[in-house]
């Protein structure tokens, strides 16, 4: 006989909101350290910035291959173990003798660090359908603000205690966050009752099935590879002229952006509500603007705090719309249909990270800002394209 199933109280979506951000934090904490970091082993900065391109690469495998896991096992025992995986990875980083175990153990950390994608899955389950997006928008408020302050703490952290205290830390906060969620998460069985290679052959089955994820997932990954190429390359456009500020200024910027991932709660009841092609329209929009703002004012600190702004409530609000439209499609397989958005969303930060890091050694600030028009671009004119084919068919 099957257990009732459990329902989404506010401990449980808090505490799923807190531990998103705390997890998430960990595949963001090197960017304002990679100076520090290229200081340390000298090295490039091209080289220095590898390490946060492997995160969102590690990232990426572990949406592939352990994300849809949560349709296969028990998820709370899934996300316990795989809190053991990041916390050994964390120490790993701290302590790295040399660039390529930090390479190594950036990868590991962004493979492990998962979590916050199993939860937000998990409240799309447990919630009510005329609230979905409402709670998928606060698990991604959490996420979202764990990013953003994750750069002002490493940033303060790493100014004055070194890089390597940052992952140490880390690795202590996950062990109490660890004691938490086996206390006081609640136990979900799986619906998937086949094989592992009958589930990752599902992924494949779902993508050309299912037009609305496969549209999601590009403006998805043109959208987060704009955002990933300027969060890299902001801590070298800082330590240079006129600004000559270091990783606790680089750091600071995630402050600016909090206000606007606070508002991923308010897009998931908007997306709840309205049509969610306008919503795309709009925050695609302002992701573009803000690079017109980044290419025209980008050696202003006014200039950078508004395309932040910009840039971070574009994201987020395309986010949480293209999530709470996937999550409508097939109830039993959410998690495989958020591996396969997510998956190709951070292969297109990856992208984004690794193009704009090369096009700042070769064209400094101008590269990076050509990078996110074209990627910003992409994002809108195939919202344009495609949405618009599949309105009309309809």
């Amino acid at each position: 006989m099957n257990s009732p199933q459990p329902q989404l109280t506010r401990t449980t979506l808090w505490l799923m909101t807190v531990a998103s951000g705390m997890v998430i934090a960990n595949n963001y904490y090197n960017q304002p350290l990679l100076v520090k970091i290229a200081d340390t082993f000298q090295v490039s900065e091209s080289s220095a910035g590898m390490v946060a391109m492997l995160a969102q690469v590690g990232y990426a495998i572990g949406l592939l291959l352990i994300l849809p896991l949560g349709d296969m096992l028990r998820r709370k025992r899934l996300i316990l173990t795989d809190f053991v995986l990041i916390i050994l990875s964390l120490l790993l980083a701290a302590f790295s003798p040399n660039i390529y175990t930090l390479m190594a153990a950036s990868l590991l950390i962004g493979a492990s660090c998962v979590v916050p994608q199993l939860f937000v899955p998990l409240a799309a389950h447990l919630a009510k359908p005329e609230e979905r997006g409402k709670a998928v928008g606060t698990v991604m408020s959490g996420l979202l603000v764990g990013i953003l302050f994750s750069r002002t703490l490493s940033g303060f952290i790493g100014e004055y205690l070194g890089w390597r205290a940052v992952y140490l830390m880390a690795a202590g906060l996950m062990v109490l966050l660890w004691v938490a969620i086996y206390f006081l998460l609640p136990e979900v069985h799986p619906s998937f009752s086949g094989s592992y290679k009958r589930l990752m052959k599902s992924l494949v089955d779902l993508f050309r099935q299912e037009p609305k994820l496969r549209l999601a997932a590009a403006r998805g990954a043109f959208s987060f590879a704009c955002f990933g190429g300027f969060w890299t390359t902001l801590v070298f456009l800082l330590e240079g002229p006129p600004f000559f500020k270091g990783s606790d200024v680089a750091g600071a910027f995630g402050l600016v952006g909090a206000g606007g991932a606070i508002m991923a709660s308010v897009m998931g009841r908007l997306s709840d509500r309205y049509d969610t092609h306008y919503i795309q329209l709009a925050t695609l929009a302002m992701i573009l603007l803000s690079y017109v703002v980044f290419g025209f004012f980008g050696y202003s600190m006014v200039g950078l705090v508004v395309g932040v702004v910009l840039l971070d409530l574009g994201l987020q609000g395309s986010h949480i719309s293209n999530q709470a439209i996937i999550f409508s499609l097939y109830p039993e397989a959410r998690n495989r249909l958020n591996t396969v958005y997510m998956f190709t969303y951070f292969l297109g930060g990856a992208t984004g990270t690794l193009l704009a890091t090369h096009a700042w050694q070769l064209w400094g600030w101008n590269g990076v800002v050509l990078v996110g028009l074209v990627f910003s671009a992409l994002a809108l004119g195939v919202h344009l394209l495609f949405s618009r084919k599949k309105r009309q068919a309809a």
